[in-house]
């Protein structure tokens, strides 16, 4: 499953690229969150660790459902590493990486927790449809885009980007402010209160952290590389963690073992409250 990166060959439709910008403190990158729905984290991982991430889930056997454990050797096909956490000791790390973790506490609460980190390691795939993760509240439009009316995250996603990506490889699509419409989005609407869907065209090693209700989606990979991107999927404690085989899931005691403090409550450990 190696790539390399490459250039694209054939002309691939193009969407316009967000304008990504890396705020330097927390004050600002809260706003961000607000204002667009994500924020931005530049080079958080240095190369080696983009690589030995890359190689690390290229060792990890896949336990996946049908559909996402393979790259075929026409280089189509999906492999997922769900759990990931409880894989291998290296992904202990990327529950919090220093400020996105900051991020993600000021905006869940500093109780929230991990509730699934998947990766993804894509061949050839068409584009997904525009939606959202979760938008547990549908608003008339007048009324959601009333400043007013201010609904918090309660799901935030960080995509740990492991390749340089451009149009061709398919990179992450948002439309910027989305998480403010009353609706989710149809499945062919890439636009909203005349803001449009905007190509995360970053480098191997950032970061962008997303709310669960801004639209956006993954673009089709047209090439023959592989694509490497892991997700860590944050939520309010009061939002139940998905660690698939649910009843029969068990944490690996040796990974736990290794895990600090802080990570260990993100895992779930968490102080005793209502309804425990």
């Amino acid at each position: 499953m190696q790539s390399t990166q490459q250039t694209p060959t054939a002309e691939v439709p193009s969407k316009p690229a967000a304008e990504l910008i890396d705020y330097e403190t927390r004050e600002e990158r809260a706003q961000a969150l607000e204002r667009d729905g994500f924020a931005f984290f530049r080079a958080v991982l240095s190369p080696e660790q983009v690589q030995e991430l890359r190689e690390c889930s290229d060792r990890i056997k896949t336990v996946a459902t049908p559909r996402w454990d393979f790259i075929d050797p026409d280089g189509s096909g999906i492999k997922t590493i769900q759990n990931a956490f409880n894989r291998d000791p290296l992904y202990l790390d990327f529950l919090d990486k220093p400020g996105v973790i900051e991020l993600v506490e000021d905006a869940l609460g500093e109780d929230c927790h991990l509730i699934q980190m998947t990766q993804w390691n894509t061949g050839k795939r068409e584009e997904q449809k525009m939606h959202t993760d979760w938008k547990p509240i549908l608003l008339p439009d007048d009324v959601a885009i009333d400043p007013r009316v201010k609904i918090p995250a309660l799901i935030m996603t960080a995509h740990f980007y492991l390749d340089d990506m451009y149009e061709a490889l398919g990179p992450t699509r948002v439309v910027p402010g989305s998480h403010r419409a009353g609706i989710r989005p149809e499945r062919d609407q890439d636009k909203w209160n005349n803001a449009e869907e905007q190509s995360i065209l970053c480098k191997a090693g950032d970061v962008i952290v997303f709310r669960s209700d801004v639209w956006h989606r993954g673009g089709a990979n047209r090439t023959d590389q592989v694509r490497y991107l892991l997700q860590v999927h944050y939520a309010n404690r009061w939002i139940a963690q998905r660690f698939p085989p649910f009843l029969s899931f068990q944490f690996d005691p040796e990974i736990l073992s290794k895990a600090t403090p802080r990570q260990r409550r993100l895992l779930g450990e968490h102080r005793p409250g209502p309804f425990a």
